[in-house]
């Protein structure tokens, strides 16, 4: 976790306007990764006291557009955000609990896979969610309650 004087630096960079809710955000992206806007939400309030929402939402929205913080959203998940942007990895999530857990490329250099028809685009991401039962939901007690739910 890079310190606060990291955290306004990084902001800088890209070019957007220090704030008291861009660097409480982005020290929650980084602590947090993988955390779903309350959870962001929460950490910053906690940094900051009382912030709306609605500015979590339009921060988070400023640090993706501008890079800093890559938003994924796993089929049936709320939208999760991450500071690890600098390259084209993936994630593997639980069925059960949620659980997200990032996996380097799949196979060589980004993007990582080659579709089987590109459709004439030059492809220069892959974006790959692989899904199954993390460790703790994985134990026989658990995998067994799954099989008698189902």
């Amino acid at each position: 976790m890079p310190p606060q004087s990291d955290i306004e630096g990084i902001i800088r960079a890209a070019r957007l306007r220090v704030t008291r809710p861009r660097v409480a955000v982005l020290t929650a992206v980084h602590e947090h990764p993988h955390a779903d806007t309350a959870t962001i939400l929460e950490a910053s309030r906690a940094k900051l006291g009382e912030v709306s929402h609605q500015a979590v939402y339009d921060v988070l929205q400023a640090l993706t557009d501008s890079g800093l913080v890559r938003r994924i959203q796993p089929s049936r998940s709320p939208a999760r955000y991450e500071a690890r942007v600098a390259d084209n990895h993936h994630h593997i999530v639980c069925r059960d609990c949620g659980a997200v857990a990032d996996v380097d490329c799949a196979i060589g250099s980004a993007p990582c896979l080659s579709p089987s028809e590109a459709h004439g685009f030059t492809v220069d991401e892959a974006e790959v969610i692989y899904w199954g039962r993390c460790p703790s939901c994985a134990t026989p007690l658990n995998a067994q309650i799954t099989a008698q739910q189902s």
